[in-house]
Order: C-alpha cells, then sequence, then structure tokens
C-alpha cells in the first residue's frame, strides 16, 4: 500500500517563527520546486573551498561540531563524528546519501528532496570535500518513480553546469522497512541483498568497495550545506542549546492539514499540532517517531520536540513522524497492525527477528482481537523485553518499543481487552495508514 495518496506532501505555514525556516526557505518563498538555478541565485555554488578551511574559514567539519548537527534519520549521531571517523581512515572514501525514508508515515525526505534537491546534494558534495571522498551515490526506494524523475533531473542540470568536483550516482533500491539500515545500502551498493549487515566492520571501516564509507540522511546534508555557508553561530539561533537547528516533520493522522512542516527543536508537541490546523477531534495519544516510536498520551503533549525532554518518557524524536490518533480509536488494534507490517518486513537473519518479532506482533494481534489467554499479557511483556539489543540490526529494538509503549499508554484498552473482549472503538476502520504485512518480494 502506498500511503503517500493519503497524505499531502507539504503545506505552508505562515505561522512558523522567525528563523524557523531554513530548508524550506525557497518553498515558503514561492510554492514551486527549485531549479537549479533558483537554488544557485538564493544560495550560490557550494563552498567547496572554504569547507575545507581556506581563506580563513572554520573547516567543515569544525563548524559541524560547534553548529551541534545530529543526524535526522532517527539516531541522533552527532554528524561531526561521523564525518572525522570517515576521514581518518586511510584511502579514498565515499559518501552516501540515505533517501530511503522506509518509514511509512515519513515524508520529509521524500519532500526535501522534491522542492530543494540541490540542498541535499551540495551536502553531499561538501562532505565528500570533507572526507576525501570522490564518488557520491544517492539511494532512493524504486518504487517512488517521480522521485527518481526529480533527482535525475537535479544531477543532469549540475552536471551540465559542471557545478561538482566529485561524482554523483543515482540508484533505485528495493523498498523495505530494514533497507534504509546504513549497511543495508553498502552492502547494495557491493552487489548484495539490502539487508542489514549485523558483523563487522563498520562502513566508517570498509564500506562500499571496501573503502571508508560515510552514509548520512538526505535532510542531515541539507543542514550541512546551510552550515557551511552560514557557520555554526548562525545555526544555532533557533533550537535548545543541547539541541540546536530546525527539522523537518511529518504530521498524519486526526489533524486538520496533514503533512510536512519544518519546526525549531524544542518546539511543543502541541505546537506542531496546531501548525497542522490543530486536532480535527480529541485525541488520545500521538505516536512521535513512527512505526519504531513511541506512543504518548495526550497528557503529554506539551512536552518538547527534544531528546532532553522526553527521554523520561521513554521517546525521542526519531525520524520526525507524529501522528496524532483520535480518542474513538482503539490504540492497541491500530498497534498491532504496525507490529504485524514490521514483523513481515524484518532481514530475517537473526532470533529476534526470525522468532522474537512475530512472536510479539502474534501475541498483541491476540491481545488486541480479545482472544487474550490467562498468560498472554506477561507473555508479551516477557517477549518485549527480549528483543532489544539482541538482533543485528535496531529493527527488533523500534518493534519492542512502539510495543512496550503502548501497553502503557492504552492500559485502560488492555484491562477491557483481556477482561471484556475488544472495545467498540476495535471495530472501527483503521485510523493510520499501514502498508500489507507481506515480505518484501525482494532484497535485491
Amino acid at each position: 500500500m502506498n500511503t503517500s495518496a493519503t497524505m499531502p506532501l507539504a503545506f505552508r505555514h505562515p505561522s512558523a517563527a522567525p528563523g524557523e525556516v531554513r530548508l524550506l526557505a525557497d518553498w515558503y518563498a514561492t510554492g514551486r520546486p527549485a531549479t537549479l538555478n533558483d537554488h544557485l541565485t538564493r544560495y550560490g555554488p557550494p563552498p567547496v573551498a572554504a569547507a575545507l578551511g581556506s581563506r580563513g574559514s572554520l573547516p567543515l567539519m569544525e563548524a559541524v561540531e560547534a553548529a551541534g548537527l545530529t543526524g535526522r534519520g532517527g539516531a541522533g549521531f552527532p554528524t561531526a563524528r561521523k564525518l572525522r571517523a570517515v576521514a581518518e581512515r586511510r584511502g579514498r572514501a565515499v559518501v552516501v546519501v540515505n533517501a530511503m525514508e522506509s518509514e511509512p508515515a515519513s515524508r520529509k525526505d521524500q519532500f526535501l528532496s522534491a522542492v530543494t534537491p540541490h540542498l541535499v546534494l551540495d551536502g553531499a558534495v561538501l562532505a565528500a570535500a570533507a572526507v576525501g571522498a570522490d564518488t557520491v551515490h544517492v539511494c532512493l526506494p524504486r518504487d517512488r518513480a517521480t522521485q527518481y524523475r526529480q533527482l535525475t533531473a537535479a544531477l543532469d542540470e549540475r552536471l551540465r553546469a559542471r557545478l561538482d568536483p566529485v561524482r554523483l550516482r543515482l540508484h533505485a533500491l528495493p523498498h523495505t522497512y530494514v533497507s534504509s539500515e546504513s549497511t543495508s545500502l553498502v552492502r547494495w551498493l557491493n552487489g548484495g541483498p539490502a539487508r542489514p549487515q549485523g558483523s563487522p566492520p563498520r562502513t566508517h571501516e570498509r564500506g562500499v568497495d571496501r573503502r571508508p564509507t560515510l552514509v548520512n540522511n538526505a535532510e542531515t546534508l541539507a543542514h550541512l550545506a546551510l552550515i557551511a555557508r552560514y557557520g555554526p553561530d548562525w545555526y544555532r539561533q533557533v533550537g535548545t542549546p543541547d539541541e540546536p537547528g530546525t527539522t523537518l516533520v511529518t504530521v498524519s493522522g486526526a489533524v486538520a492539514t496533514p503533512g510536512v512542516l519544518e519546526a525549531a527543536l524544542g518546539t511543543p508537541i502541541t505546537a506542531l499540532l496546531n501548525r497542522s490546523g490543530g486536532p480535527a477531534e480529541p485525541l488520545r495519544a500521538v505516536l512521535l517517531g513512527g512505526f519504531a516510536g513511541t506512543w504518548l498520551p495526550a497528557a503529554h503533549l506539551d512536552t518538547s520536540l527534544a531528546r532532553r525532554d522526553l527521554a523520561p518518557l521513554g521517546a525521542t524524536p526519531g525520524a520526525g513522524v507524529l501522528i496524532a490518533l483520535p480518542r474513538a480509536a482503539c490504540g492497541l488494534t491500530e498497534t498491532a497492525r504496525m507490529l504485524a507490517y514490521l514483523a513481515a518486513h524484518s532481514a530475517r537473519q537473526c532470533g529476534p527477528c526470525r522468532l522474537g518479532l512475530p512472536a510479539v506482533a502474534e501475541d498483541f494481534s491476540a491481545l488486541a482481537a480479545g482472544r487474550a489467554g490467562p498468560g498472554l499479557l506477561s507473555r508479551l511483556r516477557h517477549r518485549t523485553g527480549l528483543l532489544p539489543d539482541r538482533g543485528a540490526c535496531r529493527h527488533p529494538d523500534g518493534a519492542a518499543r512502539l510495543a512496550a509503549s503502548a501497553l502503557r499508554a492504552f492500559t485502560d484498552d488492555v484491562d477491557h481487552h483481556l477482561t471484556h473482549g475488544p472495545c467498540p472503538a476495535a471495530h472501527q476502520p483503521p485510523h493510520i495508514p499501514v502498508p500489507p504485512a507481506t515480505s518484501p518480494e525482494t532484497w535485491r
């Protein structure tokens, strides 16, 4: 199921605070995708020489470190640390742009590459200069033909303009949930399946063609391109001291105007919902981070979108996904459908994915359907606790986080389903679009 038809990609936000519109500045100003000429008029060419520290400027790695940029793909790893790890290795490096966006509820990278592709590509070229790479591989799902055409056109523009000192190559990969994992991309680019590679060496040590490899999310690289131009002090003008800058958030579910918005880190969740037109009906909870994220009850909606504030709730901003669940929906039923999808899309390379995740999904489906036996809840809690930190990748960890948070957030529903069978809301049509729970047809 392609859920893009059920949700607009983006919309304008005249209520955005000053300085909060950075990545989407061209889009907010014109309402149309930026051509290379539009991009060069606003930003100029990528400052490759300046990024290397010439003419008295701060080298890119130092600027990114001072800016406090972290990855926007979900893990939030410090970007400067990844750059330095690759740059310190011997041999010519490789850069990989991760535009896979396999999270079904996310549209941010897809939208970003559609409306401002050259900001992403600038970031990739600048990162390549910083780590000593001669090749940039841009990876996106092969079932997004429009996105492929858009990026092909952008690359052609740059080639005709002889803009880049490195080679840029575009690739279309199988669209599975775990194919966006960094080692999946490297494995596929090396001729293998788009499955995570659990064993060493790590990608920064030996990745594509056995060379040191930097893998960065598309949004992360777009931020990097702005830091290279405007510096860390400018970048830190919005956000929080611990988590500076802006981030893209895909808001969907029970809001008046779903889509992609740009906001400063530290913005309260309620403000994000209000900028999306406000809740369309009273809310029961929000799912933060997507299918591998955390359910937050409505009582916590004043929490800021910042790791420091979300940590006590067991949550993180993740890949910038916010799904509003109406009070009339059954959170257990919605969660069961997502867990079934996650189980079907596991790589099936380790015990937690082959055995543990399907078992948790099956138990949760039984709970949602009101078929719970006397030991189901204790068994489900036990199995969920066994999944984290045991897999070849973090896929089981995300599924466990989703399941555990649902049991916490929907305790009243859990009691009802255990003692009286499914609640009335469980019989309603689904509120959250979930792709079919079928295994991928191909990994190559």
